[in-house]
């Protein structure tokens, strides 16, 4: 399988500080790019898990003795690193989104370059497809799915126009809805579009938000202290929960205070906010959009 060069490789491993013996998990396995680099620096005694949800990157395994690749969504991260025996880790390396080798295969349907079946499941296990939410939702839940997930302002007037369209004939592929939307589509700002469109179709499709809030709520408690979590977003959604919980242990609201004011916190930020230099975005274009945040568990 062609998987792209891994994003930010040596600043996020290099935020995990890893420990020779020590356990890690990269929960966005892919092409393996990040967790080659996590077992050059470990030791003959560390272990490093993997999740992949997605079966092509089973393709990818690496022959190792101290590596365990997991086929399974990462929001089930506590429940299979303990059916392996591992009840604490010294750190975990989260690179959200899309990888490249989906975006690349044009039968997924995840690129806005293809035409292909509405599909756009990161695990062919899924019941929900791209397909299904176009054709079956109801009019208020697609317009929630394009306000909440694309952020566009339009979305009421998407949502109809869907609608109407499919009371004539099923929206098959992805060039039919690119048809069916043409006119909220123009030249100056047709990629833009179209790209939070397909965005919000398919976080709803993998069920995105949900899966990353499971996860950085569970790798809380998984983390041993002084454990590192580095993690890799894509878009503002993913980048509001991973800042908002590192920095007050909570996704929404605020936290209690004390008498005097204060309230702990989960995590203490390591450095600042990183992302890609033009040198790596010219390699590797998915890179431009990435933020890497590195937080150590209290």
């Amino acid at each position: 399988m062609e998987y792209h060069n891994p994003v930010l490789l040596h600043p996020t491993v290099d935020g995990l500080n890893i420990k020779p013996d020590g356990i890690y998990v990269d929960v966005t396995f892919g092409g393996g790019g990040h967790s080659k680099e996590i077992l050059r620096r470990l030791g003959p005694n560390g272990k490093l898990f993997a999740f992949d949800q997605d079966e092509d990157a089973l393709a990818n395994a690496l022959p190792d003795e101290r590596f365990t690749l997991i086929n399974e969504n990462f929001r089930f991260i506590k429940r299979f690193l303990r059916f392996h025996g591992v009840k604490g880790v010294d750190g975990i390396l989260a690179d959200l989104g899309v990888s490249s080798h989906q975006f690349d295969v044009p039968e997924r349907g995840f690129s806005t370059r293809f035409d292909a079946e509405l599909d756009m499941r990161m695990s062919q296990k899924n019941d929900l497809s791209a397909y299904r939410v176009v054709n079956e939702y109801e009019e208020q839940d697609l317009r929630r799915v394009f306000f909440d997930y694309g952020e566009l302002k339009n979305a009421p007037l998407l949502s109809r126009t869907i609608v109407e369209a499919r009371e004539h004939r099923p929206i098959k592929t992805t060039d039919e809805l690119k048809d069916v939307l043409a006119k909220f589509l123009p030249e100056r700002i047709r990629n833009k579009v179209l790209a939070q469109i397909y965005q919000a179709i398919r976080i709803e499709v993998n069920q995105e938000m949900d899966v990353l809030k499971e996860f950085i709520e569970q790798s809380l408690e998984i983390l041993n202290p002084g454990g590192r979590f580095s993690v890799i977003s894509y878009h503002s959604l993913e980048d509001r929960l991973v800042k908002r919980f590192i920095k007050n242990g909570m996704f929404e609201g605020e936290p209690e205070r004390d008498f005097f004011g204060n309230f702990s916190v989960p995590y203490k930020t390591i450095g600042k906010l990183i992302v890609p230099n033009d040198a790596e975005i010219k390699i590797n274009n998915r890179a431009r959009s990435a933020k890497l945040r590195i937080a150590e568990k209290i």
